[in-house]
This record gives C-alpha cells, structure tokens and sequence, in this order.
C-alpha cells in the first residue's frame, strides 16, 4: 500500500487509531467518520497527519447518514480504493434473560447496523475500481460469550454479511473479508479486566498490520475470509 483512499469506521477508538496510523504510514490517505467530536480532535492531533487525514460527524446505523459521510469522503478523497469497518461496541455482564432488554438493540446497532450501512453506502464508489472492505467480528462469534449473547450474536452476523458480500461482488472487482481478534490490549480491557493475564492478549498494532494487508493489493487473491487475530490461537 503506496498510496490509496481508504475510510476507516472507528478511527478514533484503540484499534481504529492503529490502523489509521499503519494506512498514512504507508502512504496512504484516510477519512475517518466519527460521533464524538472530541474523539475525532484527539485523533488529528496524536497523528498531525496534515492533508493526508480527514474526518466528518456521522451515525453509521443510519443508511442515510452513512450515504452522506461517504460522499463526502469519496469527494474529499478522490475516489475510494477501501473500506476498514470497524465501529462498534461491546456490552455484556449478565446472561440473556437477566440482561437489559435495550443491549440486544443496542448491540445490533452498533455492530451490525454500522457495518451495514457503511458497505451499502460505500459500494458504489468501490465499483468504479475496485477495492477492499475488511470488517471486524470477534472470536466470541464462534467460541459463544455466555454473559454477552447480544453482542456475540451481533458479531456472529458481521461474519455473515461479510460472506454474502463477498459472494455477490467476487466478479465485480470488489473484495470483502473479516478479521476475528480475541482480547485487544487496550487501556479499557485493562481497566475493565484488572486481574486478567495480558500476555495473552493481541496489541492493536498486530491487528491494524493484517487489517491493512486485507485492504492492500497484495491481498489481491483473498476474498470472504474470516480471519482469527488472536495472540492465543
């Protein structure tokens, strides 16, 4: 990756920042969608990335929001070579008929309703020349999260929708992959699970690095791909 346009969903949160930096690192340039206006100035500023960084307010979830920003952002950039869609959030402390009604919803929203409308929106610029989407589930998607059902099943359907994009676009020049990390090392794992055993944990750096290769043309021959990032695998 020398160059390129790319959207990164999330840019503003541990693993989002990550993969921002590695994307301007190699050259590229990045449009980054955000809610929190403070998020996104925290951002600008770690990586005083000049021309090559830009970002609008959105809400992903809404298909109408997520049309505006990436039209704004395709403006912005040029075109569109690729898409990271990782927004998200995750909830979970009780078992299912113990937990709050409003997690289920809230859940889906935040990670499939986001990753939804992100795709729909980006599609039709990423047909124009082809290009790469790479989502994000988690290994609870397979493994169960017994305490997190609406979460793990709100990640289990990214993979599915992956898989479907993936088939409906491998002749149209636009490739779509996931990538599965376990526990990231992050300040909020670590302040949420005190006493957890960290080595085992995966650095955001180590997930951003294949992220960007899914978005990368070297990844050329890889499409619908569910990809474990996990230091425990």
């Amino acid at each position: 990756m020398s160059s390129g346009a790319y959207i990164v969903a999330g840019g503003a949160g541990a693993l989002g920042r990550a993969v921002v930096a590695a994307v301007l690192e190699a050259g590229g340039r990045v449009a980054v969608p955000y809610r929190s206006a403070a998020g996104w100035d925290a951002l600008r500023a770690e990586l005083a990335a000049g021309g090559s960084l830009w970002g609008g307010p959105a809400d992903l979830a809404d298909p109408a929001s997520a049309a505006a920003f990436v039209e704004q952002a395709a403006a912005w950039l040029g075109g569109l070579d690729g898409v990271a869609a990782l927004a998200g959030a995750y909830a979970g402390s009780a078992t299912l008929e113990a937990a709050p009604v409003r997690e289920w919803e809230d859940m889906l929203r935040a990670n499939l309703a986001t990753t939804y409308g992100l795709c729909r929106a980006s599609l039709p610029h990423l047909l124009k020349a082809g290009g790469s989407v790479v989502t994000v589930s988690s290994r609870l998607a397979e493994a169960g999260g017994a305490g997190a059902a609406a979460y793990a099943v709100s990640k289990a359907a990214v993979v599915a929708l992956t898989r479907v994009l993936a088939l409906e676009n491998r002749d149209r020049g636009v490739r779509f992959n996931c990538v599965m990390p376990g526990i990231i090392d992050t300040a909020a794992n670590r302040k949420a699970m005190p006493g957890a055993d960290k080595a085992a944990w995966t650095p955001p750096a180590a997930v951003a690095r294949v992220i960007v290769f899914l978005l990368s043309p070297a990844s050329a021959a890889v499409n619908g791909a569910v990809v474990p990032v996990d230091a425990t695998a």
